[in-house]
């Protein structure tokens, strides 16, 4: 287990869980705040293990606490209803009877006034509902309809916000309308968030910590950007793979419609967005996206060039390519480039280049 979070500020998860086809080992630490994605393949054990802390699944044996509070042990097991934890599901299941403001309502009625640490208002804000409120479930798009069950489940003020999957019904203009929705959420609320999801856009996007599971067991659990760049886990091989760091805005060019953004001593532009000075974002930088240079590039195109130091250099999965780890001020990216160009420019750990950003996208 990870010991750098406080008891008071963690979770701590173990479970076994035996049946026939399948068998659940599971034991890890994550932060009692923010997100926390579970990541892994299909039948890795992802759905299982929420249903085990939600206490919809019986496990042979469990340890679960969460902020300094145990919800199950070899001693007791709170029942279901007793676990103050919300759940949101693949599918919205919206009360087709009522209207978005009353199926938002059904939970916070059942909350006693001086129970309610999450606001009506604040939520319908956070989650754009503020025109779709006397809507009936029919004449929401996916995108909405979900919006509507993630903000019925937060007005339960739970201490836990368990999220399966929640945007795989819905189809690629779904998934973009919501996501912008779920990163401001994730900024605001101060409950833990634990998101299941085997898509590693959304994992890049809202995610804070990562837990990766595969054949029921933990592979790795750790920091964000740690793990996303490591060349000894899968996830940093994929096509889509990516870094993301932490940067801070610190001015705009509106003549040509740029914002600038600082980590370290390495500046980058993106499009502008309007941002206060001093707003801590979050960029993502593709692996296929970032070249290595010797020198610092001159009078070429690609305006986002800064220097950073090797770390490590490992195949990729085609044979061709090589997977290229750096360092600038603690933070790492990757950098996928040919086996030819490693032995060309003679690459090696602890040499430092250039590196040449072609899209950075910026996560609020």
């Amino acid at each position: 287990m990870d010991d750098n979070f406080p008891v008071e500020q963690r979770i701590d998860a173990r479970f076994e869980l035996k049946r026939k086809d399948f068998e659940l080992d599971i034991n890890f630490a994550a932060p009692g705040k923010g997100v926390s994605a579970i990541f892994g393949p299909s039948g890795s054990g992802k759905t299982t293990l929420l249903r085990c802390i939600a206490g919809l699944e019986k496990p042979d044996s469990a340890h679960f606490t969460i902020n300094g509070q145990c919800w199950h042990d070899a001693h007791k097991s709170l029942a279901v209803h007793r676990r103050p934890m919300a759940y949101v599901f693949q599918e919205a299941s919206l009360f087709p009877h009522l209207n978005v403001r009353e199926n938002m309502a059904y939970g916070w009625r059942r909350i006693a006034k001086d129970q309610r640490k999450i606001h009506f208002d604040d939520v319908t804000t956070w989650l754009g509902l503020e025109a779709l409120l006397e809507h009936q479930p029919q004449q929401l798009s996916g995108g909405q309809r979900q919006r509507v069950a993630i903000a019925r489940a937060l007005l339960t003020s739970p201490q836990l916000l368990l999220m399966d999957e929640p945007l795989a019904s819905l189809d690629a203009n779904g998934k973009a309308e919501i996501l912008p929705y779920l990163e401001s959420l994730c900024r605001e609320l101060s409950i833990p968030v634990l998101y299941v999801s085997h898509s590693p856009e959304e994992v890049q996007q809202l995610a804070d910590y990562l837990i990766l599971l595969e054949q029921g067991r933990v592979v790795a659990a750790g920091e964000l950007n740690t793990l996303l760049t490591d060349p000894l886990l899968a996830i940093s091989h994929f096509e889509d793979a990516a870094a993301v760091l932490e940067a801070n805005v610190i001015g705009h060019d509106k003549e040509f419609h740029l914002t600038s953004l600082a980590f370290d001593h390495a500046q980058v532009s993106v499009s502008y967005n309007g941002l206060p000075l001093g707003h801590k974002a979050r960029l993502r930088i593709c692996a296929r996206d970032v070249s290595l240079a010797l020198v610092q590039p001159q009078q070429i195109s690609i305006s986002n060039s800064f220097p950073v130091k090797v770390v490590s250099i490992d195949p990729d999965r085609d044979p061709s390519q090589m997977l290229v780890r750096c360092e600038i001020g603690g933070q790492h990216l990757l950098s996928r480039i040919t086996r030819r160009s490693v032995h060309l420019l003679k690459i090696e750990v602890g040499k430092n280049v250039y590196a040449q950003v072609k899209s950075v996208a910026l996560m609020k």
